[in-house]
């Protein structure tokens, strides 16, 4: 029997704890004595969510046992925590056998000193401020969860089910993970690598309509020619006022935009297709698999076939 310790305090984001919890009491259903979910806050008493709801916890922090796993929701709760909060973690976090964190619960293992030495995530909004305030951690603003050791910590909201269902194929096996996947109507695993948002997320929306149009066209054609003098002609400018006018709307670079842009779809298709990778890269622009593979080592580290290998969801039957 695994004890899962929520950490409640007000503010808290609900999402972050249902949707974790949701996963252990459906693998607890599943195979009977694997998880015990129990809630604590600072004093035992309800905590309001940021969403109006709310939580009554099963007793006080000082009296929780240490658990197996201590997961900790984020939410506008970790802005200005309770400095007893921080202390309690400090103290606690190290006897847990697994130290979790759903979106800007990160922000509270790192005040607490749990972070530091380790590479960690947290919601993208507050990647660059965990990194600012935490020079000891080793901040990586994309993937939708980061495992190192014994702590785990995941992006914003949904990504805490993901994660949640990770450790329960870790603990539990696949046809677990997989019964409780299916019960909730979800993937049984995104890929922790996934990135937490898209290429036109990731890139601010340009003002102008011709630019705008533009950053549609490269999503939906990364196999045509997207040199700057192609997309310059698409919204009318001169390729020297186009390459400024993009840069400065949307923060990159025309040729950067489109790296991103091909990487994702190449990513995508690897994970959901069979299709192989010279068709592949010749769908996401880049031409040849050399091309394709050079841009998978640049970015990510991995070329395309071990990227697969690595990431698309294994079949079901």
């Amino acid at each position: 029997m695994r004890t899962v310790l929520f950490v409640l305090f007000d503010a808290v984001q609900s999402l972050d704890v249902t949707g974790p919890a949701e996963v252990f009491a459906g693998a607890e259903i599943s195979r009977a004595g694997s998880y015990r979910v129990r809630t604590a806050s600072l004093d035992g008493a309800p905590v309001r969510t940021s969403s109006g709801l709310t939580l009554v916890p099963d007793g006080t922090l000082a009296e929780a046992r240490a658990p197996h796993t201590l997961l900790v929701p984020g939410g506008q709760g970790t802005r200005q925590p309770d400095p007893r909060l921080t202390e309690w973690l400090r103290a606690h976090g190290p006897g847990a056998d697994r130290l979790v964190s759903v979106c800007t619960g990160a922000l509270l293992l790192a005040r607490a000193g749990l972070l530091d030495g380790r590479r960690a995530t947290t919601h993208w909004a507050y990647c660059d401020r965990l990194a600012r305030d935490h020079p000891a951690v080793q901040v990586d603003p994309d993937p939708i969860y980061v495992r190192d050791g014994r702590v785990s910590t995941s992006a914003g909201v949904t990504s805490g089910i993901d994660l949640a269902l990770a450790l329960v194929e870790e603990d539990l096996g696949r046809e677990t993970a997989l019964t409780v996947a299916r019960h909730l109507v979800v993937f049984l695993r995104r890929p922790g690598n996934q990135a937490q948002f898209s290429a036109q997320l990731a890139a601010q929306t340009a003002r102008r309509e011709p630019l705008r149009e533009v950053q549609q066209w490269i999503t939906e054609h990364p196999g045509e020619d997207l040199c700057v003098e192609s997309l310059a002609a698409r919204a009318r400018l001169s390729p020297r006022h186009f390459a400024r006018a993009f840069q400065s709307e949307t923060g990159v670079t025309p040729g950067r935009y489109v790296d991103r842009v091909r990487l994702e779809h190449a990513r995508r298709l690897l994970e959901d297709t069979a299709d192989g990778v010279a068709e592949i890269s010749r769908a996401c622009g880049y031409g040849t698999p050399e091309a394709m593979r050079r841009a998978f080592l640049r970015a990510l580290g991995a070329a395309p076939a071990e990227y697969r290998r690595r990431f698309r969801p294994a079949p079901t039957h």
